[in-house]
């Protein structure tokens, strides 16, 4: 795990079952890890990438997570066809271990999506939930009662203004775990 690159991901879906629903951004900071005795690692940003996802069935879709993420058909124009698009990924986050916040979420849903497109899940296997980080390490601080990202980047003074945007997210997860961290 140590060797592994970590891959920050965040996704917007079309609702909250992966099942019927999906994937419509994915978005990921890569970053290595740097060895530093005694101290844990240092991070490194590899590289960055979003990528709008055509949606197929965009009928089936919660209204309000459409509002959350806001979807819209002008800005979704040239969204990536979605087999294409896991492939993609597939090769961008190979041997990497996966870091999300709430990662049972985001999990299922990349993992169906592979499943879907019948794309080879190139994650390695481990997998980071910095909300149960989060949890673990700040229980006793009383300033946090709360551990959602927004209560997190407001407790580390992470700026998110674009919130629900998958990029935002993952830069602001990643920033969140490096203070929790202290990498």
């Amino acid at each position: 795990m140590k060797t592994h690159n970590l891959a920050f991901i965040d996704t917007e879906t079309t609702g909250l079952n992966p099942e019927t629903h999906e994937v419509i951004e994915f978005a990921c900071v890569i970053a290595r890890q740097v060895d530093r005795p005694g101290r844990g690692p240092l991070l490194e940003i590899v590289e960055e990438f979003e990528i709008k996802i055509k949606p197929e069935h965009i009928e089936r879709a919660e209204e309000q997570a459409l509002r959350v993420n806001g979807y819209n058909e002008d800005e979704w124009i040239f969204a990536i066809e979605p087999a294409k698009a896991w492939e993609h990924i597939a090769k961008k986050v190979a041997g990497c271990n996966m870091v999300s916040h709430n990662i049972t979420f985001d999990h299922a849903f990349v993992t169906k999506s592979f499943e879907r497109y019948n794309v080879e899940n190139t994650f390695h296997f481990h997998k980071i939930d910095t909300i149960s980080m989060a949890f673990a390490r700040l229980y006793d601080v009383p300033a946090v009662t709360k551990f959602s990202l927004r209560a997190l980047c407001e407790f580390f003074k992470v700026d998110n203004a674009k919130a629900h945007t998958a990029l935002a997210d993952t830069r602001a997860l990643y920033e969140v775990y490096k203070k929790m961290m202290q990498a």
